[in-house]
């Protein structure tokens, strides 16, 4: 950021001024949107452009509405540096009525009596850990129940780290960053719930041209703009690919029918289920929609070699094949998921049982050269291909993922917080959306459906289907936690919110991508 922002200034002749006054009618905007009935604000600033940002959005708080509004210094007003200052200025000139105090240990003014509480302490350039004064009035702030609006980011949070949590920072409620996601945005629990709240990025001047990723990330939800596309009028079925679903054995029923569901609900033209002789009945039942392919099955109930031959003429009419939800381990359902797989020409997504009929040793099988393979591991499963551990998957998942997804030319969906979406190409894309309630059986089922369903519509756009896919997956969950209690969530209710998921609109009406949180506007 700190190189955009420099090739902003001297590529574009844009100042740092103008910056600072974007970024601080960007903040003062989400606050009169999001709390307008606040009317005792606390602006905690800093001494850098951060407390700049936060004394704009005060001054156009204060010369457009009715607040009374205090602007606490992290120290001696003095000390402010010079573009702050000169905002400063510029704020008592328009708004004298505006209180500014200096704070010392022990200083801060009773936070009690405030209504919201803006943090722009300290942002993006700053390296925790947080000392002194700003440690005193980060832990006051902490037994306050009062709203908190973070300023690029909560104060004393390193904008360079994936960490989940950081014990040291502000709490925030909501957080307004500028330009472009940063590492801690896509990757950090920043707010407070489980349905988290608003991580939003507005624009401030910097174009396109001068923000780049050196880590080769980006956010996935940027994907999400290809299911908003209205679809031809002249259309017909077949111009939305046909899923065929492979999966089930005897008494797993429910693993292949939500799959199957969520693939109809994604927009796939037509869906065909490919399960075992003994849950036809049941399977069927889920959607009079959904097309049926019995299979044969072995003594254990689970499918067998013969229906390889039996699926050859159905495969010609298939646009995506996804298989593994309770295909099963047993008898000879490994063996024939590997068959499967190395047959098969169309855009596959192989998931869970037909993922452990790979392990290390097997897994030049999945190479996808030639192909469009998409595997969605659990961190398990992923170990299971990798030969490491567990504990080894999560403690480098981006490195992982990318390494797999390049050497195998695969895109890799490594499940779990903050799903990582690995390309051939080394590109990863991190997904922020879904939450707790998620974490019920059944759920994965679903997202094989919808990737298998996206990837259907969207042939030629492989990257932007799955990332699609699983951005609408996590955020179907978000609207049916918001809607429900988090205990009570099933699967199945992320397909029945899968609409409201497709209307949602990443960036709202006010310039604002929202990264985390449910826009309700």
């Amino acid at each position: 950021m700190a190189e955009t922002d420099r090739r902003t200034i001297v590529e574009c002749d844009i100042t740092m001024s103008t910056l600072m006054g974007n970024a601080g009618t960007a903040v003062a905007r989400f606050i009169e949107r999001s709390y307008p009935e606040a009317s005792r604000l606390l602006f905690l600033c800093g001494k850098g452009n951060n407390g700049g940002d936060g004394i704009v959005a005060a001054k156009v708080l204060a010369v457009t509405g009715h607040r009374e509004i205090t602007i606490a210094i992290l120290g001696e007003v003095s000390d402010l540096k010079e573009t702050p200052t000169a905002e400063l200025r510029a704020l008592m000139a328009a708004a004298p009525h505006v209180t500014v105090v200096g704070m010392k240990e022990g200083s801060l003014p009773e936070a009690e009596s405030f209504d919201l509480i803006v943090d722009a302490i300290v942002g993006t350039g700053f390296k925790p850990p947080l000392k002194g004064l700003g440690a005193e009035i980060r832990d006051r702030v902490a037994l306050l129940r009062t709203p908190v609006v973070a300023v690029d980011l909560p104060s004393g949070w390193d904008a360079d780290s994936t960490e989940q949590k950081s014990p040291d920072a502000f709490r925030a409620d909501a957080v307004v960053t500028f330009t472009a996601p940063k590492l801690a945005h896509v990757f950090g629990a920043l707010t407070r719930g489980n349905v988290f709240g608003p991580v939003v990025v507005a624009g401030i001047g910097s174009p396109d041209a001068v923000i780049a990723s050196s880590g080769n990330l980006h956010w996935g939800g940027a994907s999400k703009t290809i299911a908003e596309m209205p679809r031809n009028v002249n259309s017909n079925k077949g111009k939305f690919g046909h899923v065929l679903l492979v999966g089930g054995s005897y008494g797993t029923a429910g693993a292949p029918s939500m799959s199957a569901l969520a693939a109809m609900r994604t927009g796939a033209g037509l869906v065909t289920a490919a399960v075992p002789d003994s849950i036809v009945n049941l399977v069927a039942q889920i959607a009079p929609e959904l097309m049926i392919a019995p299979l044969t099955q072995g003594d254990e109930g689970a499918v067998d070699l013969r229906n390889l031959d039996r699926l050859d003429v159905l495969m010609k009419r298939i646009s995506v094949v996804a298989i593994g939800p309770g295909l099963s381990t047993k008898g000879e359902a490994s063996e024939f998921a590997r068959q499967l797989v190395a047959k098969t020409t169309v855009p596959m997504v192989i998931d869970a049982d037909a993922l452990n009929a790979f392990d290390v040793t097997r897994t030049h099988f999945l190479d996808g050269v030639g192909r469009t393979i998409v595997l969605t591991p659990h961190p398990g499963e992923f170990a299971r291909l990798t030969g490491l551990t567990v504990k080894e998957v999560e403690a480098d998942r981006i490195n992982l993922a990318r390494a797999f997804a390049t050497k195998h030319q695969v895109t890799l969906v490594l499940k779990g917080w903050r799903t990582l979406i690995a390309h051939p190409d080394g590109s990863i894309a991190v997904n922020t959306t879904g939450n707790p309630s998620m974490a019920k059986g059944g759920s994965g089922d679903i997202l094989t459906g919808i990737v298998a369903a996206m990837l259907a519509q969207f042939p030629d756009n492989i990257a932007e289907a799955v990332e699609a896919a699983v951005y609408l997956h996590g955020l179907a969950g978000d609207f049916a936690a918001h809607a429900m209690d988090e205990h009570t969530v099933l699967a199945t209710d992320t397909v029945a919110n899968l609409s409201d998921a497709f209307r949602y609109r990443t960036r709202d009406e006010d310039g604002f991508t929202w990264i985390t949180g449910l826009n309700k506007r």
